[in-house]
């Protein structure tokens, strides 16, 4: 990865995303893998299963993309732009930022016109089959008198992500930006560098190991 955290607060960062990440993907594989054991097994399911496993699959990927933008983990094709000489590919990538910005940006608006839709218009509307427990509705104070406001999770949560994960891409392309603007990097996907670090850190690996098994001294197998 050609982005590493910088201080505590990045690492931080940078924890919560990969754990938020690895969280969404843990739920939508137990939740499978409970209806197929209820299917098969007691000859029953979970009703709301593939409702829930859609909009976690949703979340995953629309949380993951601004993840990747950091990591540089989207593919890239750089043929082109390494013809030309460092100053006029630092000009095309930050044009490239541009575009990416001005793309984003509208991704977002329509994601936050599409979300506050059903928040501030909507909010009765609910999803299909997923239920919207009572002590849920409690922590949310959405319980009048005992009484729950919804029977099934409202629209407006799952929908959220739109407006947080476009916000989150076009965070991370300001980042990118920024970074091309100090000459801290060459292009917003970064494959070349991703590689030589990549090489880096593996002949660290072998200089603080050596005894490496499979890998004789002139580096080969």
């Amino acid at each position: 990865m050609s982005w590493k955290p910088r201080n505590a607060l990045s690492h931080l960062v940078n924890e919560f995303e990969e754990i938020v990440i690895a969280g969404l993907l843990g739920l939508m594989t137990v939740i499978t893998f409970a209806n197929v054991v209820a299917r098969y097994l007691f000859h029953s399911g979970i009703t709301w299963g593939l409702e829930a496993t859609t909009y976690l699959f949703a979340w995953l990927v629309l949380f993951g993309v601004s993840y990747a933008v950091k990591i540089s983990a989207h593919l890239g094709v750089d043929a082109l732009v390494n013809l030309f000489r460092p100053r006029i590919q630092k000009t095309v990538a930050l044009i490239a930022v541009a575009a990416c910005l001005l793309f984003t940006g509208l991704l977002l608006y329509g994601g936050w016109e599409y979300w506050s839709k059903f928040y501030f218009k909507l909010s009765f509307r609910e999803v299909e089959d997923i239920p919207f427990l009572h002590w849920l509705q409690g922590l949310f104070g959405l319980v009048e008198e005992g009484e729950a406001r919804h029977e099934n999770l409202p629209r407006y949560i799952p929908y959220a992500i739109l407006p947080i994960g476009m916000g989150l891409l076009f965070l991370r392309f300001l980042e990118v930006g920024w970074r091309i603007w100090k000459g801290e990097q060459r292009m917003i996907i970064a494959s070349h560098e991703v590689m030589e670090d990549e090489i880096e850190d593996f002949e660290e690996d072998l200089e603080a190991h050596p005894d490496i098994p499979g890998i004789d001294d002139r580096g080969g197998r």
